[in-house]
C-alpha cells in the first residue's frame, strides 16, 4: 500500500512537471474570436471618440476666430473712445471758452439793465432832450445817443443768447459721444469676454475628449496586443511549438511564449518589459534555474549545444563575427527552428527564425 502510494505521489509529480501536449494546446479559437471582438468594440468606441474631437476641434477653431474678431472689435472701440475722450477734453476747453461768452455777454446785459433802471441811461437822454436848450442839433444828438443805447443793449442780449445756445449744444454733443463711446466700448468688453469665456469651456471638452481619445487608443492597443498574443500563442501550440523539450525547458520555453507582444525596453527584466538577456533569465527563473541579467554570464550558464541537437529552451546567442566575446543578443529556442526573443527598441517579444548571419551558439541552462 505505501509502495503504490509512492507510486502515485511520484507520477502526480511528473504529471505537474511534464505536462501531456493536449494540457496546453494554447488558446481556444473562441478565446482568439472574442479578444478580436474586443478589439472591434474598442475600435469603434475609439472612432465615435476621435469624430467627436474633430467636431470639438472644429468649434473651437470657430470659436477662436469669433474671440479674434471680438477682441480686434474691442481694442477697436477701445481706440475710439481714447479719441472721444480727447474730444471731449477738446469740447471741454471750447465749452469753456462759451461759458466765458456767455459771462461776458450776460455782464454787458447786466450792465445795461442797471444803467436803465437805475436812474441814469435812458432816463437822462430823455430829460436831456425835454430840456434842451440848444436847438435843433442838440435834440437831434440826445435822439441819436437814444437810439444807440437801445441797439446796444439788444444785441448784447443777442449776444448772450447765441453764446447760451453755443455751449448747451457743445455740452450736449460733447456727453452724448463721450457715454456713446463709453457705452460701445462696454458691449464690446462684454462680448469678449463672453467669447474667450465659450473657448475656455471648449478647451475644457476638446481636452476631456483628448484624454479620453488617448485613453481609448491605450485600451485598443492592449486588446490589439492581447489578441495578437492569443493569436500567436495559438499558432505556436498548433504548429508544435510548444512540445519536445525537457521538462524545465519546456517549462521555460512555454513561458517565453506568454510574454509575446510586450515592449522591449533596454535593461528590463520584466513583468511588462524586457530586453533579450532580462526575459531569458525570467524564462528560467520559472524552471527553477537562476541566471544573471547579462549574455556574458548566460554564455556560461551550462553546457554549449550543437545547433543540430538543440531542445525546446536552450539559449541562442548571437555574436560579431562568430565571436562569442562579443555576444550581444540572446534568444529561447522554442522548437521548429523558431525562438522567442525581445530584439529591439521599438520592438516586442516575439517569435522568429533562429537562421540569423550573426548566430554563434547555444547553451543549455542548469
Amino acid at each position: 500500500m505505501r509502495a503504490y502510494r509512492a507510486g502515485l505521489l511520484a507520477g502526480c509529480l511528473l504529471m505537474s512537471l511534464c505536462p501531456p501536449v493536449e494540457a496546453d494546446r494554447g488558446p481556444s479559437s473562441r478565446d482568439v474570436q472574442k479578444a478580436r471582438q474586443t478589439v472591434r468594440e474598442r475600435s469603434q468606441e475609439l472612432s465615435r471618440t476621435t469624430a467627436a474631437l474633430a467636431t470639438a476641434q472644429s468649434r473651437l477653431d470657430a470659436l477662436a476666430g469669433e474671440v479674434e474678431r471680438l477682441v480686434e472689435a474691442y481694442n477697436g472701440e477701445v481706440v475710439r473712445l481714447r479719441l472721444a475722450e480727447q474730444a471731449h477734453q477738446q469740447a471741454g476747453v471750447r465749452l469753456a471758452a462759451a461759458d466765458a461768452e456767455v459771462e461776458r455777454a450776460r455782464q454787458a446785459v447786466a450792465l445795461l439793465a442797471s444803467e436803465s433802471y437805475g436812474g441814469l441811461g435812458m432816463v437822462h437822454p430823455i430829460v436831456g432832450m425835454l430840456s434842451d436848450r440848444a436847438g435843433a442839433d442838440g435834440f437831434l444828438h440826445r435822439a441819436g445817443v437814444l437810439g444807440h443805447l437801445n441797439e446796444e443793449r439788444t444785441a448784447a442780449l443777442g449776444r448772450m443768447r447765441d453764446a447760451q445756445e453755443v455751449a448747451a449744444i457743445l455740452r450736449a454733443q460733447a456727453a452724448a459721444a463721450h457715454t456713446a463711446r463709453q457705452e460701445a466700448a462696454e458691449r464690446a468688453r462684454q462680448a469678449k469676454l463672453a467669447a474667450e469665456e465659450a473657448v475656455l469651456g471648449q478647451r475644457r471638452e476638446t481636452r476631456q475628449l483628448t484624454a479620453r481619445k488617448d485613453d481609448l487608443q491605450r485600451a485598443v492597443d492592449a486588446a490589439r496586443s492581447r489578441a495578437e498574443l492569443l493569436a500567436r500563442r495559438r499558432q505556436a501550440a498548433l504548429s508544435g511549438l510548444v512540445a519536445g523539450g525537457s521538462a524545465m525547458g519546456d517549462v521555460a520555453a512555454n513561458w517565453a511564449l506568454t510574454q509575446l507582444g510586450k515592449p522591449y525596453v533596454w535593461a528590463a527584466d520584466g513583468p511588462e518589459t524586457y530586453d533579450c538577456s532580462g526575459l531569458s533569465m525570467r524564462a528560467w527563473e520559472r524552471a527553477g534555474v537562476r541566471l544573471d541579467h547579462w549574455t556574458g554570464t548566460q554564455w556560461t550558464s551550462g553546457p554549449h549545444v550543437p545547433l543540430d541537437q538543440l531542445r525546446r529552451g536552450d539559449l541562442l546567442f548571437f555574436a560579431h563575427n562568430g565571436d562569442p566575446s562579443t555576444i550581444h543578443h540572446v534568444g529561447i529556442y522554442v522548437g521548429r527552428d523558431q525562438m522567442v526573443h525581445a530584439p529591439q527598441t521599438g520592438d516586442v517579444v516575439r517569435v522568429a527564425s533562429i537562421w540569423r548571419g550573426d548566430l554563434v551558439g547555444a547553451t543549455r541552462p542548469r
